[in-house]
């Protein structure tokens, strides 16, 4: 896959951080779904996870498709935003979606890591 107007095609491991990051949103906004039906039990710490986690890693997605300099800033703190999540998640053991969620969280920060110290 090339970048418009550039030659340079994004290496595989760009393609599989992207569709992490891809798939983690996808995940936390159904699980945000999921939370908002639960009504009272969803507590706020985990839905404030599950928007910093959406928002970021849809964000970080946009800035290497686009192949930002600032890409390894932004998997830097993608990878903490994804933890947290999980680890919000995992409050709530019993609940499929939330299991479902922390651990495409937690494959989401690895890449996130590894994309952090990885040479744009």
């Amino acid at each position: 896959m090339t970048q418009p107007g550039t030659m340079t095609a994004m290496t595989k491991q760009m393609q599989e951080c992207v569709e992490a990051w891809m798939n983690c949103h996808t995940v936390c906004e159904e699980t945000m779904s999921s939370c908002m039906q639960m009504g009272g039990q969803a507590q706020m710490q985990i839905m404030r996870a599950l928007m910093d986690c959406s928002e970021t890693t849809r964000m970080c997605a946009d800035m290497m498709m686009r192949r930002s300099p600032m890409s390894p800033e932004m998997c830097a703190m993608c990878a903490k935003a994804c933890e947290m999540c999980a680890e919000a998640c995992m409050s709530m053991p019993d609940d499929p979606q939330m299991m479902r969620c922390a651990e495409a969280c937690r494959r989401c920060a690895d890449m996130c890591r590894a994309m952090a110290g990885a040479k744009m």
